[in-house]
């Protein structure tokens, strides 16, 4: 009898390869679509976005009053504290910057924030270098995968099977077709779904995660029948352990 439940609940758990090979037929994609480059993607600042700003001049002295910290001849810092050196964007998208007042960066890229404060710098100083980085570029990857948590992208650029290789891949148990992204768009929380088996995944504007993006996979059909397996196999096998060792006794006996 346990032998018997112990199959049941073995084969239960096998389910179709097509339910969790990732980017099936690729073919149907044709190469044209198939070959698109996303190298021209780049981050965009948002509200909450905490940036680590330096600016750097041939005369070191002309720029010292717009750095928060002494980055050019060697300030005392460590990642660790870094971020109390940021400009946090505040929810209408502006932050305050010394001595050139308040800039509006929400919806810019770096490369388009550089160049404002690099404009309205360079009123005062020649040839100023500004340098942009996003500290609290993060995002979170949860429910069935290998490691659940929230990890920092040092580059500013992932894409989801990126993200989730950093999670430890999807256990065997993870929905493939239905992961849930859940972004902060003006305000709002907003939910796509995404297709991990289907090969067109590298042509979604969702390929890229944003900052603070949120990856949730969940369990499939398997995962949530174990679920409820599992709360009577020890009871189940107890029982029929008492079972056979009476029927046992009996034999024996007679």
């Amino acid at each position: 009898m346990a032998l018997i439940v112990g199959s049941f609940i073995l084969f239960s758990s096998c389910g179709s390869k097509r339910d969790i090979t990732y980017f099936q037929d690729p073919y149907k994609i044709s190469d044209d679509l198939f070959k698109q480059d996303h190298a021209e993607y780049e981050v965009k600042i948002k509200p909450n976005d905490n940036l680590f700003i330096v600016v750097s001049a041939v005369n070191l002295d002309a720029v010292a009053m717009y750095n928060s910290v002494n980055v050019n001849r060697g300030g005392n810092f460590t990642p660790s504290n870094l971020d109390m050196f940021g400009y946090l964007v505040d929810p209408k998208g502006n932050i305050y910057f010394p001595h050139v007042g308040e800039i509006h960066v929400a919806g810019l890229t770096k490369m388009e924030a550089i160049q404002l404060l690099q404009e309205k710098i360079s009123k005062d100083v020649a040839d100023p270098v500004v340098n942009i980085r996003i500290m609290n570029y993060k995002i979170h990857v949860i429910g069935e995968v290998a490691r659940p948590g929230v990890y920092t992208v040092t580059d500013e650029r992932i894409t989801i099977p990126q993200a989730l290789a950093l999670a430890g891949d999807l256990t065997i148990y993870g929905e493939r077709s239905t992961v849930q992204l859940i972004r902060m768009e003006k305000g709002e929380k907003v939910f796509y779904t995404i297709d991990l088996t289907s090969p067109e995944l590298f042509l979604s504007p969702n390929y890229f995660l944003h900052q603070d993006d949120i990856l949730y996979v969940s369990p499939n059909k398997t995962r949530a029948g174990s679920s409820t397996y599992n709360q009577y196999v020890p009871l189940t096998i107890s029982v029929t352990s008492i079972v056979i060792t009476i029927i046992s006794l009996i034999i024996r006996n007679r």
